[in-house]
């Protein structure tokens, strides 16, 4: 083992759609996390691995807090408990505009319980017409709250601000050498990438309710002597009127998920990519657990 060789694990929190999987990806330089206009996009817990020279950063970038409301709900808040006590620093992702939210609130006070060190990025800084007196303002408010070891203005859009973050964050790397190969971006299987990376497209899409009733399962995935990859999927919803909206008229819009959806597989693992796709009907499988289990998410994050 190289003794200079230094990590961090660093966890991603904040409220959703402030840009976590979007700072995540712009840190990579790589999209590792599904990226959306819409709240909960992320359910999951995603790693995703940096290593520059003797420094390797993980990174677990956690769904965004939110009030549950079914057992899906109950599972990603979950998800956020376990991450942030758990590393040996925090990211707090905010909004400059709007003022201290109260998911954030209570973020705060899981950081001050697990008394981690933590930087407040300041993201979405490109859309400020004031820069200068909004940052100061939200500035001002999340460091009254909490002894930040650092605040860092970023654009996830622009990158603006991301050498400030990253150079913070390599100040937290320890001695004690890698965790993963130098090489790895993210340690999701392909199955799971493969099931966000449709899903993402399901919720660019469609619209209102559907997105968030929809998962996506991966059936088979078979590599050719070619170097194709065949993937079978199934996108599950809760109801027959959202199988019709996901299909489309004569299966325009599955055609659609599907088109976008391999192109970006493609470009994901560099290799050709045959795509099958089904849409079936699960009813409330959001607060059905072995349906959830069965759908990928991890069992213990249920048990109370």
């Amino acid at each position: 083992m190289n003794n200079q060789q230094k990590s961090a694990f660093i966890t991603i929190v904040g409220v959703p759609n402030v840009g976590k999987s979007s700072i995540l990806n712009r840190l990579l330089g790589h999209k590792v996390a599904i990226v959306s206009s819409k709240p909960q996009t992320t359910r999951n817990r995603i790693t995703g691995v940096l290593t520059d020279g003797d420094d390797q950063l993980v990174f677990f970038d956690t769904p965004g807090l939110l009030k549950p409301r079914n057992e899906l709900g109950e599972y990603m808040v979950k998800a956020i408990n376990e991450s942030v006590p758990n590393g040996d620093l925090a990211v707090l992702v905010v909004e400059a505009t709007g003022g201290v939210r109260k998911g954030e609130l209570s973020l705060i006070e899981k950081l001050k319980k697990s008394d981690m060190p933590a930087i407040l990025a300041i993201n979405k800084i490109d859309t400020l017409k004031n820069k200068k007196e909004e940052l100061m303002e939200a500035i001002l408010a999340y460091s009254a709250l909490y002894d930040f070891d650092a605040v860092v203005p970023v654009s996830a859009e622009t990158g603006e601000g991301f050498p400030a973050l990253m150079e913070e964050l390599k100040k937290h790397c320890v001695e004690g050498g890698h965790f993963f190969d130098d090489d790895t971006l993210t340690d999701q299987p392909e199955k799971v990438m493969i099931s966000e990376i449709i899903r993402e497209k399901i919720l660019r899409l469609c619209d209102k309710e559907i997105p968030h009733g929809t998962a996506v399962v991966i059936e088979s995935l078979s590599e050719r002597d070619n170097g194709m990859m065949d993937i079978e999927a199934t996108i599950f919803c809760e109801r027959d009127s959202h199988k019709g909206i996901i299909i489309g008229k004569k299966g325009a819009m599955l055609k659609k998920i599907s088109t976008y959806s391999r192109q970006d597989i493609e470009r994901f693992f560099g290799c050709k990519v045959n795509l099958q796709t089904w849409v079936k009907v699960k009813e409330d499988w959001r607060n059905r657990r072995a349906l959830l289990t069965n759908f990928g998410y991890d069992s213990k994050n249920f048990e109370s």
